[in-house]
């Protein structure tokens, strides 16, 4: 799946330089060698690939799980194009040594617009070829087989299901007409079927998983995964409710290592001093706005739970009414809260109410990506009701994180286990890689409202 992306992303790139020279030809009306407007536009060329494809990614259009329609897509490529467009141009105003000729920026943005909606539209004809889409029989018919069903279902993208396997006599979780024969004949089903991919997704593996058809579809190439590794490929998230703790123990993941701490404590540094740099600036005026808009303190200060249970106090600018729980206690937050100001809905759409929380990066009481923070008095219900929620203590809770751009905000204890689920991937997950994705995405939530809150 990966690797389909990795295509995807090649070729854009690819296009995107053979879009400058096609602009050349355009604008001067006549053919260049390619190799030497390559070597003489050499970094203009790289700036405007850059630019464009992380407007394409900023734009979502990386995103596995999007299945978009034909004008969707279109609509999209322009949004992307347009945004690069005004990007380039600011970057080749600010160093006009790099512009390009007259005419060629506006005509290669518009080829290379051209070019993308074509190759992404043929890229998802060929997804639905035969033999390019996998074909995923799944093992078994109970509540975790639906669950696996339902995800290929929702992100069909690289995966079509081809049915269900039974491995029961009972009555079955999923649609009598997907069950397409008994886990005896496995191996008939799969070639009946022509599956690429075994899940197996059974609840209860003694006596009923059928070792010798799998072990044969294995040798026969058939790709075969477990349940709980697939869901988490699929979404991004763990299968809380099928993890034993010998599963944790024993999977790949859950490396955090000091070095992997230390490299993002000098990352939360360094970056913490440079946004303050930027924003302070912005704090008297923050500060007034909140006064004039409601009485109260300018800042709010709450009892947060941190690494290892540790509590700490959590800054912000206040948001809320003064004294709005003195009633009722600590209550979840909701969608459009009454509690909060005029002024403090502007603040949190904006992330402004966040800025004072950079000295909490300091001080080491958060870093910039980990699990929300949450209140002492959440913490010891979600404790009771969830198996597994200490563990996302094992670091720094975090400004941002796989959570917070993955999921709403959450307002419930359900909301919380499905939080977790993205907390246990980050855990299990954690990497530079996975931290730069998450402050992408996070760039796209606070410009773009799309994704998690």
């Amino acid at each position: 799946m990966r690797d389909a992306i990795l295509v995807l992303v090649l070729g854009d790139v690819i296009f995107s330089i053979l879009s400058v020279y096609v602009g050349f030809v355009l604008r001067f009306q006549k053919l260049f060698r390619f190799h030497e407007l390559l070597y003489s536009e050499h970094l203009n060329i790289a700036i405007f690939s850059v630019i464009t494809i992380f407007m394409t990614f900023f734009g979502g259009m990386y995103r596995f799980e999007y299945n978009l329609g034909k004008k969707k897509l279109i609509a999209k490529i322009a949004v992307s194009q347009a945004a690069s467009f005004l990007a380039l141009s600011a970057c080749f105003y600010m160093a006009p040594i790099l512009l390009f000729g007259r005419g060629v920026l506006f005509l290669s943005v518009v080829v290379f617009g051209t070019f993308q909606t074509l190759w992404h539209v043929l890229y998802k004809f060929c997804l639905n070829l035969p033999g390019i889409a996998k074909r995923v029989l799944i093992l078994g018919s109970g509540p975790l087989a639906r669950t696996i069903g339902g995800v290929i279902h929702g992100k069909s993208r690289f995966f079509v299901l081809a049915g269900y396997v039974s491995c029961t006599d009972g009555v079955t979780d999923v649609p009598q007409e997907y069950v397409i024969g008994s886990c005896d004949e496995l191996c008939l089903v799969v070639k009946k079927v022509r599956a690429d991919h075994i899940v197996v997704s059974l609840s209860e593996h003694r006596g009923t998983m059928p070792l010798q058809g799998m072990l044969s579809c294995k040798l026969s190439g058939i790709e075969v995964t477990d349940a709980v590794s697939f869901y988490e490929m699929m979404t991004g998230k763990l299968l809380l409710e099928s993890i034993r703790p010998s599963s944790l123990i024993y999977c790949e993941g859950f490396k955090i290592t000091r070095l992997n701490l230390l490299m993002k404590r000098v990352g939360d540094i360094l970056f913490a001093t440079l946004g303050l740099i930027l924003t302070l600036p912005l704090f008297p005026l923050i500060g007034l706005l909140i006064k004039l808009g409601s009485r109260g303190p300018v800042f709010y200060r709450q009892m947060r739970v941190g690494q290892g249970d540790k509590k700490f106090k959590l800054y912000k600018f206040r948001t809320m009414a003064q004294d709005s729980e003195a009633a009722t206690g600590a209550v979840w937050a909701q969608k459009n809260d009454p509690r909060i100001t005029r002024v403090g809905a502007f603040l949190r759409k904006s992330r402004l109410d966040e800025l004072p929380q950079l000295f909490n990066v300091l001080w080491g009481d958060i870093s910039f990506i980990g699990p929300r923070p949450e209140r002492p008095e959440f913490i010891e219900e979600l404790k009771r009701v969830i198996p597994y929620y200490s563990e996302r203590h094992v670091i720094k809770p975090g400004l941002t994180g796989w959570a917070q751009v993955k999921y709403p905000y959450g307002a419930s204890v359900q909301d919380a286990i499905e939080k977790l689920k993205y907390d246990l991937y980050y855990l299990k997950n954690l990497s530079f890689v996975l931290d730069m994705t998450i402050i992408l995405d996070t760039v796209k939530v606070v410009l773009l409202r799309e994704g998690g809150r």
